[in-house]
This record gives structure tokens, sequence and C-alpha cells, in this order.
């Protein structure tokens, strides 16, 4: 079955990897701008804003897609305005058809304004809370640690207090090249000791060394984008697709690989979305799931990556719930909850469309 707008909106869907300060509203930033003084953005007409963030994005570097963040976060530094961003954000997923999401910020970005770690972890929560009242959506946060500063221990430690509260687990963010996962073991072991659960961004700005050390060193549950774990995969004149050791290892053991294939073209990991290795990894059946990044820097939604996704790859309804259900079987909520989403809302929901398009093929004979 074909997939257009309409269908893929509509669909049940599932988010892994959301950067909260990565998707604001433009006319958020202006407004919160306003209120705390701040005059460095380059427009306050939202349109133009939201056009400048994305051509910001798109310049094939991820430390140079990451510029754009000084904006966003400047405007995040009061509890009012995180739990403002927070409760936006949850009310923009559930609006485009997510049934679960794991939204992630990193709190020592937030307290330049006085808050401390918890109080920027309680605003976040809140925010996420306020969002979901009357939504038919499931949010949990991941507290991220920043990969060039020292303070993955302590933000660990934070992620641990407000599990019982909302927080689903532990990230590490930032730029990959310099600064691998293995220099936040620490951090790692102590998240594994407290039986929690982490990802990692690993194989985005960097190669094979930073999967294979978030995954032996750190034991990482899911890779955050993943992508170059294509650069270990070799396609034979033949035709035949030959696996490394590396890239076996992850597909045995069914690794939840985050992709986010806009993000990757802005950030030069990928060429194109038609070139995306998502076609090849969903071919050879890894645990794929299909998420935004950051929806503001991208100007995407996750319908509109899916349906980008149908156009290059030729995926259907049945592929759209291959990938659904694969995010939502490696989500970080607890295993009863997963289940009733999967039951009561993905599995019924595509069913559902499933059943209105062979009734409309029906009628129109």
């Amino acid at each position: 079955m074909a997939l257009d707008l309409e269908t893929i909106q509509r669909a049940p869907k599932v988010l892994l990897h959301d950067h909260l300060d990565g998707g604001l509203r433009p006319a958020t930033v202006i407004e919160l701008a306003a209120e705390a003084g701040y005059r460095d953005l380059p427009t306050a007409d939202p349109q133009e804003l939201g056009r400048w963030f994305t051509r910001g994005a798109d310049r094939k570097s991820l430390e140079l897609y990451l510029e754009g963040f000084r904006h966003t976060v400047a405007v995040m530094q009061t509890r009012d305005a995180i739990e403002r961003v927070a409760a936006e954000c949850v009310e923009d997923l559930a609006a485009d058809g997510i049934v679960y999401a794991e939204v992630r910020m990193a709190p020592e970005l937030l307290t330049d304004g006085g808050l401390t770690l918890d109080e920027t972890t309680q605003a976040m929560l809140a925010g996420l809370r306020r969002g979901a009242e009357g939504r038919d959506i499931t949010v949990g946060l991941l507290i991220t640690a920043m990969r060039q500063a020292a303070r993955s221990v302590e933000i660990a430690e934070l992620a641990v207090r407000h599990r019982d509260a909302g927080v689903v687990g532990f990230d590490i963010a930032g730029p990959e090249a310099g600064f691998p996962p293995s220099r936040h073991l620490d951090a790692f072991n102590l998240i594994a000791r407290e039986n929690f659960h982490f990802t990692i961004h690993a194989g985005e700005g960097f190669g094979l060394p930073s999967i294979w050390e978030a995954l032996q060193w750190c034991g990482a549950e899911r890779l955050g984008h993943g992508v170059r774990i294509v650069d270990d995969i070799t396609m034979r004149d033949d035709g035949r697709v030959v696996l490394g050791r590396l890239a076996a290892y992850v597909r045995d053991r069914r690794i939840p690989l985050e992709m986010c294939p806009t993000s990757n073209v802005h950030t030069g990991a990928a060429a194109s979305i038609e070139e995306h290795p998502f076609g090849l990894l969903r071919r050879l059946r890894f645990r794929v799931t299909v998420n935004t990044d950051n929806r503001l820097m991208s100007g995407i939604t996750l319908s509109s990556e899916f349906a980008a996704l149908a156009d290059a790859f030729d995926i259907g309804l049945d592929d759209m719930e291959w990938l659904t259900l694969n995010a939502i079987k490696s989500a970080f909520w607890p295993f009863d909850g997963r289940l009733r989403i999967i039951n009561e809302q993905v599995k019924p929901g595509y069913a559902h469309l499933r059943a209105e398009a062979s009734a409309a093929e029906i009628a129109s004979v």
C-alpha cells in the first residue's frame, strides 16, 4: 500500500530521538527572546527565522550544525520558558500522530540563568506532563550529558534521581570527533549499576571506532544515529552483501539504530536521502527506527521524514508499521506500557488504515 502524507500523519508513530532545544517553534523563540532581553536573533519574523535555522543547519558539518543551538538554549534559561518549550514540544508531536516519544535535553545547558540541574529537569518534566494532558501520547525524558564537558557522572546521577518522575534514560551528545564515548565510562557504569537505560550518540560525525566504543566499552543499549555502521558493510561485484564483524554484531543483537535521515544529510553523514544507508539497513533487517533529531533545525516533522523515505525507498504502510514496532520495542518505557501502546494504539491504528484502503479500493472497482 503506497503512502501519502495524509496517511502518514494519521498513522500512529513512535519517536526515540528528538532534542528539546532543536524543536522549538520559531514564534516561541522570538517571544522568549523578547522576554529575556536576548537580542542576537538574526530576524524577528517567525517564517524567516525558521528558514534561517534550516539554512544554518544544512552545511554538511556536525560542528556547524550545532551552532544554531546557541540561540534556542539562550532563550531557555528560566523555569517558565523551559516548561513552555517542553509543553509545546509534546503538543506538536501529538498533532503529528506520535503516540510515544522520548525527548532529550542536556540540563547543564540550561543553568546560565541561575537554575540548578534539578530545577531544569523538574521544569522539563512539568512541561512534558502539561503537554501530554488530554492527548493520546506517552512521553519520557532522556537526560543528556555533553560529551565535550566533564559533568557526565553528575548528569547521570541527576537522571537516576528523577527516574520515577518521568526520566527514562541517559544519553551523551555533542561533537563526536575528539570526544570518544569511553571518556564517560564512569557515567555509563553508574547508570548500569542502577539498572537504568542509556543510549549514546555514535556513528554520526565519526565512524566505526565511535560505534565500537559505545557498544563494547560502554554497553550502549541503542545507537543515536549509528549511520556509519554502513562502513562495515561491503557490496560485492556479484551483488552479495558482506557484513563485517561489528555490523554483524549490531544486527545479530538487534541493537536499535536511531536513524535521522534529513539531519544526517544536513550534517554531511549522508550525501542525500536517496543515498542514505537507511534503505540498505532496512533491507538487511537491522533494527532501524526513524526519527527527527531536531525538527526546527532541519525544518521537518516525523511525518515529513516518513514521506521523504517513502519517495526515496518506496516504503509502504506495512514497512511503516514495522519501523514503528521497531521503535516501540526499543523504547525505554516499561514493558507493560510498551505492550499497551502496541496493542491499543499501534496495531489497531495500522489495521484501521489498511481496512480503509481496502474499502476504498473495492468502492473504486
